[in-house]
């Protein structure tokens, strides 16, 4: 599935003016829609839920210290993130696997914590990331990931992933759990209305850019199903395989990193933005 502009470029330049395409001065800050984005993509998610998991039980930091701590890494991620000159897998990769587990630890926080009804929290989060779009869509013009080259943009666009990851997590569990499908009914479900979204693009011309999104949001519980699936008593519904890294979490992240290695070093998910090619010129 591909993400396409939702204006052109000449159009945005008429619409922002000459401040705004003096400030388009960085390349895309993002990878291209390929395919080895959406394996790594769904791997992410999977380790994101089994590594929530695992430190919660294992760090002895209590939930919210391990949220403190992972979300004091993710800043420092994000900080590189933002300071690199241009998309590079390995940093945009590493902020993507902690905005997982981060958004993991924010839904568990909310349900397990404080009490609040993963249905509330699931309309909270999607309300949010409504939101976010709308002021997004309202300020930039666009929600295509193909112009992340703004600071603006992209701290619009790390934001809608964060409370993807969110929504993801509280959606998942409220399926798979609360409504009592199980994990691995609640992983081919979530599949199928994937699917369905891109037979939707593909042939029934449903916007690229929201395919894109309602895809990246489904993704999450996708992942975290097929996690909790693997790692859950059998008890549960889980194959019982626990919650040890070299278990559930070990064979993912070593496809993650022989993939994003892959990608770094052949550069097939490179895109650079119009406004960015004519100032390297």
């Amino acid at each position: 599935m591909t993400c396409e502009l939702s204006e052109t470029p000449e159009a945005a330049r008429d619409a922002d003016g000459p401040t705004r395409h003096a400030r388009r001065l960085r390349l895309n800050r993002v990878p291209e829609i390929t395919v080895y984005f959406w394996i790594i993509k769904v791997l992410c998610t999977t380790v994101g839920e089994t590594a929530a998991d695992l430190l919660n039980e294992k760090a002895g930091l209590g939930l919210t210290g391990v949220s403190v701590l992972m979300s004091a890494l993710l800043a420092v991620v994000l900080v590189v993130q933002f300071r690199t000159a241009a998309y590079r897998a390995g940093v945009y990769w590493l902020a993507v696997a902690l905005i997982s587990v981060v958004g993991t630890l924010i839904s568990d926080n909310l349900t397990d914590n404080t009490g609040v009804p993963l249905e509330t929290t699931t309309t909270v989060f999607g309300v949010i990331l409504v939101v976010v779009f709308i002021v997004w869509y309202r300020r930039e013009r666009t929600l295509s990931i193909h112009s992340i080259d703004t600071t603006g943009r992209e701290s619009f666009y790390w934001l809608a992933v964060l409370f993807t990851f969110a929504l993801g997590t509280a959606a998942g569990d409220l399926v798979s759990e609360r409504m009592d499908l199980g994990y691995w009914l609640s992983a081919v479900l979530f599949a199928l209305v994937i699917a369905a979204v891109g037979i939707a693009h593909f042939t029934l011309g449903l916007d690229a850019v929201w395919s894109f999104w309602i895809a990246y949001v489904l993704t999450r519980p996708l992942g975290a199903s097929i996690g909790d699936y693997l790692s859950q008593p059998t008890g549960d519904g889980g194959l019982g395989l626990g919650l040890a890294t070299v278990v559930t979490s070990g064979p993912f992240l070593a496809v993650i990193l022989g993939m994003v290695v892959y990608l770094t070093v052949t550069r097939k998910d490179v895109v650079e933005t119009e406004g960015a090619a004519r100032q390297a010129a």
